[in-house]
Order: structure tokens, then sequence, then C-alpha cells
């Protein structure tokens, strides 16, 4: 959720005028196996960006409405400015090499080359007037005068998502947008424009990647949607874009360093952002990559709190000259605003003692307050000094969600953070009972239910058997469980047949709730089998068919069929019968086909007065023969495909055993003159029978 601050810095920072507005034109170049290749381009433009597929690169120059060609640049300075890998936002993109936005100013033709190998070319051209409206700044709560994005003629209707959301801010990556430093003051705006456009519309991203701009000139632009004084995740440094803050210096600054303006800005933009975050512009901090090509995910990078782009990434942004002055801009972004407030940290939970730390420019006095949900405070504790070190008793606190700050006066921002959760409302949920009837009468086959709940928080349960009036036949437990999922069996021995409810009674202080889940008990079947437990339905006279028994307790519409996955392959049997044993044989055909190998049920159901109840017993349709072989006969050492009934003899004396898939030998205790071994696995499927010698 935005946060007042940045909802008032959006309302405040409407523009007087509207903008032109920016379009952009895709082509597809012809590359016709050529090397260098040279075009009008279809429109008029002042911003054009390359993508391409291959392993190679390309590199491009414009010329201007003045007939003046620029020198040539390569397509993609900065590669690794993108979304993290694997986001829905980089998917848009996937199979093509990105480059860079590059304002040229009004141009008109343009020529490539291609370098390694290039299979396809598209180029995108941006055209954003510069239409020469002053934005309009603004300073909310001790930031520097900041261009909004409703300043700065932000097209709002092409972002693709809502942002996303870090849960804290760690540190600064710096940029520079490799494009051209000829630009003027009113350019700018026309620029970042253009890079939104182009990033948007081009790249298929959800919104312009970096958090903030800032020109030659000193101007700072807000960049991605969803606060400005919020932990927006961006799309500017791969892998790294959750925690950080990406921050783009307009222009290229490999030779020179930006105009002091600029860096100034700079400096009171991440002086301002750091400090709401609470981070110490000097220090160093270990960051896990999400991947790219030179930290894979996973893997662990210390990087400065205000880096450049080249720390996370293969690129040389944001330029020697500007990635050389990044030490003095932290130290400049350190001295600037003092007072400061750095690493807050909170440790410890609810029902024991819990920990505030944090560490202070100067000694100053220091108060953490500790505040419940109503706004209350219930606990507090101060000092002097630049080390904030208070620890809150909270062994009898009550569960809940509290809310802290440290402060140090006016002068300091205040450091805030929640411990402890909101109290979940009582429920039980997913409430279910399998299989939904049961027989008990001590025949294996659904004796009993398994009935399964979630609770949203620790309750004391009661679980009873009742009548579908509601009258309760037997209390089946009563105790504490804890939030989450839970099971527990009913087997109902003593019970009659007939319609019941499972109900759940859970009670947390105040709270009490219920829930129920019908049961039908029906004993008219039993003794369900199935024989043999694999069939191999191939004709060689093994385990061809599958019979299946059962007795009727009494007169009952029964349904006798086979299925797989809950679908019915074949019906074996339909009609009425009178109690007693019943049998029935499957040949193991379903649509006059011999069905396919794989695990099935046999499935019975009886429909009498009081319902359908159906039971079932699984089986297995295995028709290929294991395979066996030897690694040594003389040591006895064989291996088998699958579980299987071993038949080993071994100079005329015979050994049977069962083994699991696998290496597995014997021991006979006498050397081996001549032998001769075979598998028979559950389905009756014999193996090719090993000799030797």
């Amino acid at each position: 959720m935005r946060s007042l601050l940045a909802a008032v810095f959006a309302s405040l920072a409407a523009p007087s005028a509207a903008h032109a507005a920016v379009t952009i034109t895709m082509r597809e170049v012809p590359l016709q196996n050529q090397r260098s290749l040279a075009a009008a381009a279809p429109v008029r433009f002042d911003l054009v960006g390359l993508h391409w597929q291959g392993s190679g690169w390309v590199s491009f120059r414009t010329e201007s409405l003045a007939g003046r060609w620029s020198p040539w640049h390569s397509a993609a300075a900065e590669a690794e400015d993108q979304p993290d890998a694997g986001t829905a936002e980089s998917a848009a993109s996937r199979g093509w090499r990105l480059g860079s936005p590059y304002w040229t100013g009004a141009s008109d033709r343009i020529a490539y080359r291609t370098h390694g190998r290039v299979s396809r070319l598209r180029a995108y051209f941006v055209w954003s007037p510069v239409d020469g409206l002053p934005p309009r700044t603004l300073s909310i709560a001790g930031s520097p005068q900041i261009i909004s994005r409703a300043a700065w003629g932000a097209d709002e209707a092409i972002r693709r998502a809502p942002p996303q959301y870090a849960p804290a801010l760690r540190f600064a990556v710096v940029h520079h947008t490799a494009g051209t430093n000829s630009y003027s003051r009113a350019d700018s705006a026309a620029i970042v424009r253009g890079i939104e456009v182009y990033h948007v519309k081009a790249n298929g991203w959800n919104d312009i990647g970096y958090n903030f701009l800032v020109d030659k000139y000193g101007q700072i632009f807000e960049g991605r949607y969803g606060g400005i004084d919020q932990n927006v995740i961006g799309a500017h440094a791969q892998g790294f874009n959750t925690g950080s803050v990406g921050v783009a210096v307009i222009g290229t600054y490999s030779a020179s360093a930006p105009p002091v303006a600029a860096q100034t800005a700079l400096v009171n933009l991440l002086a301002w952002r750091l400090d709401i975050a609470h981070v110490n512009p000097t220090s160093e901090v270990m960051v896990t990559s999400g991947g790219n090509a030179k930290y894979p995910a996973g893997t662990p990078v210390l990087l400065r709190a205000v880096s450049g782009h080249r720390d996370t990434g293969f690129t040389t942004c944001p330029g020697n000259a500007l990635y050389a002055r990044l030490n003095a801009i932290a130290a400049r972004v350190a001295a600037t605003g003092l007072p400061k407030l750095y690493s807050p940290s909170v440790t410890g939970s609810l029902g024991g003692l819990v920990r505030f730390r944090a560490t202070l420019t100067s000694a100053l006095p220091w108060t953490v307050t500790v505040n419940d949900s109503t706004g209350a405070t219930v606990a507090s504790g101060s000092g002097t000094g630049t080390a904030v070190d208070w620890t809150w008793d909270a062994t009898q606190a009550v569960q809940g969600k509290y809310t802290w700050t440290i402060s140090a006066g006016d002068t300091v921002q205040p450091a805030t953070g929640t411990i402890g959760s909101a109290p979940v409302p009582l429920q039980i949920k997913s409430v279910s009972a399998k299989p939904p009837s049961i027989s008990p009468n001590g025949d294996g086959v659904a004796d009993q239910t398994t009935v399964s709940y979630t609770l949203t928080t620790a309750a004391t349960v009661t679980a009873t058997l009742a009548r579908t009036d509601g009258t309760v036949v037997a209390t089946l437990f009563s105790e504490r469980r804890s939030a989450g999922k839970s099971t527990f069996t009913v087997d109902a021995d003593n019970v009659p047949d007939g319609h019941y409810l499972i109900v759940l009674d859970a009670v947390a202080g105040k709270t009490n709730v219920t829930a129920d889940v019908p049961l039908l008990v029906d004993r008219t079947i039993a003794k369900l089998v199935v024989s043999p437990a694999a069939i191999s339905p191939n004709g060689d006279g093994r385990n061809d068919t599958l019979t299946i028994s059962f007795q009727l307790a009494a007169p009952a519409a029964v349904r006798v069929s086979i299925s797989q996955a809950s679908k019915t392959v074949a019906d074996v049997f339909d009609g009425t019968l009178s109690p007693g044993p019943q049998s029935y044989v499957w040949n193991g055909t379903s649509s006059g086909q011999r069905a396919r190998d794989g695990v099935y049920a046999a499935v019975v159901t009886t429909t009498t007065e009081l319902g359908a109840t159906q039971h079932s017993v699984l089986f297995r349709i295995d028709t290929v023969r294991p395979t066996l072989r030897a690694i040594s006969f003389r040591r006895l050492i064989f291996n088998v495909s699958e579980a299987a009934r071993i038949t080993l003899v071994v100079n005329g004396r015979r050994y049977v055993r069962t083994v699991r898939a696998g290496t597995f030998s014997f021991r006979v205790g006498r050397p081996v003159r001549r032998a001769s071994v075979v598998a028979v696995d559950a389905a009756g499927n014999v193996s090719r029978t090993l000799r030797f010698p």
C-alpha cells in the first residue's frame, strides 16, 4: 500500500498542462548477411533502442535532422539493466538481447553494424517531444526537490502491473543511462518519458526500470511507480533489484564525471532515501544474488551500501569516472542531514525478552516505545548515547500486533516497525472424512475413516459422533490443538449402521466455532479381496485374470467395476444380489482391448435403503518381465529391475528368496561350479534364465 506521504506527493504534483504524446515504432531490420547497414528511419525519432538475437552484438550511429552523423555506440552498454530473471516482468523479452534506450536528439537516419553472430535485429524508434513545460518540483517530509511522475508526464495508462515491494531497503545502486550528454535542461523530462515508453512498450516491463533519475543539471525525477519513500522493486540491476533503490544519472560518465549539480543532487537524494531506511551509506551489506550472468542465483555478494551497477553484474555502468567517485559520494551522503539513526534491530518474541538496538551518529537522548493495537503505550525505555540498547520483558504480553518506535528527538528520522501479529479469527476450515462411508467389520477394508481439518489459530477442539438430529452418540476426544492441519481417525465399531455427523467444536478464549462432516456407517459389504495383487493379462496362463470376492450381509444393488485415476475403465457386474459370498473375474480388458500397465482399483458399490456405499482395493497390471543381470556368478551377485522372487540353483541345490529392485547377493558357502538363476515378479512375469558357465 502506498504511504500517505507518497499519495500526498502524487496529488500535489499534478502538471498544469498536458505533455505531448510519446510514440514508439518497431521495425525488423533485414540483415541479408551484411555486417553494415544504413537506412532512413520510418519516422523521426529522438531515442532509439535495439533488440537482437544471437551470441554477437550490435552497434549503431544516427544522423540528426541537421545532417550530422553521431559516433558509433554499443547497442547494449548496460545489458543487465533488467528485471530479475524468472519474474513475469522479464518473460516478455525472453530470447532477445536488450539494448539500452539511447537519447539521440531529433534524428531521421540510422546505421547498424553487427559483430559476431546476429540472427535477428529489431529497432525501436521513440519520439518524445520536448514540450518546454517547466516541471514542478516538491519537497515532502525532508526530501530534496523531486519532479513527480505526474510533473514529468508519466503515462500511467501503460503500466502493466501494480508495484511490488521489498520487505526492506538495504542498499543503493548507481547507474548512468549511457546516452548522450548533449541535452538541454528542457530535454530531461522528454528523455525520462522516452525511457519509460521504451522500457514498457519495447522491453515489455511493467514500468520504467529505475526508481529515480538525476540529470546533469541536478534535477531529480521520480522513476518507477509505487511511492518515493516505499521499497519499490525496480528493474535496474538483474539479480539485485529486491531490497535496492536504483538511481540513474542521465548521460554517459565513462571519461568525465557528472557535473557538480548532478553529484550534489545524487548526494541529497541518497542521503534522504537511505536515511528513511536507516542505512549507513558507508557500510557494507551481504546480498544473495537472485541470478544473473556474473552471480548465479544463491551467490552471496558483499556490496557497498552505495554501489555501482558494475558491482552487481558484467557491465561498465555507471562509467569509470562516476564509479571512481562513489566512495566520496557515500561519504558526502553520510555527512548530509546529521544526526542519523542506523541499523535498528529487534530480536526476541512475545512471551519472552525482546531486545531493541540501533546506532546514532552522535550521542543523543533516545527513547524506545511499544504500543498495542489501540495505540496505548505498553512499555518504554530510554537512555543517552550513540548506542540504543533496551530490552522489553514481554513474558506477560498478550499475543497481538504491537508497534515499536526508536526516536532520538525531532532532528532524527525515527525507526518504526511491528512485532507479533494481529489475532487471527478462529475458524475450522477444509473439514473432510475419507472415506465418507465405512464398514467397521474388521476385514481391513474401510474399517475406519480419517477426518482432516485446519484451524486458523490454536484452540481446544472437541470431536463428537452424532446422529443427524444432533443427538450425541459418542465423544471422540477433547484436547488442545495447534493452528494448522490436524487429523484423527474414527472407527465406529459399536455404532449401528446409519447416517451420522462428525462434529468439531473449537474454543479459543471467548470464541466458539463448530463444523461437521457427514459419515455413513454401512456393513452391507465385507471381506472385499482382490487376487492376485498384480496381474499380467498376456495369455501366458500366469495371473491372466483378477478375482474380486466379497461378502454381502443383506440384499443390495451391486456394481463391480475397474477404475484408474477415478475413471471407470471396465464394468464387471451390475445387478441385484442376495446375501452371501460373491465372486467375479475380470479378464484384464477394457473396451475389447488389453488394459495398459499401471495401478488400478477394483470398486464395489452397494446401494441399499441407507444409500450408496463404495469400497475399493488397489491392484496392478504388469506385463513386463523383470530384467535380471549377473554381476558376478562366482560371487553370486546379481541385479534385478523390480521386486521379484528369485530362484537360484547352485551345484544342483535350490535357493529361493524375495528381493527388492536393485543389486542383491547369495551366500552358499561353497565354490560355484555350475548355477542358474531366474526372477518372477508379483504378476507372474518370468525373466530370462541366466546360467553359469
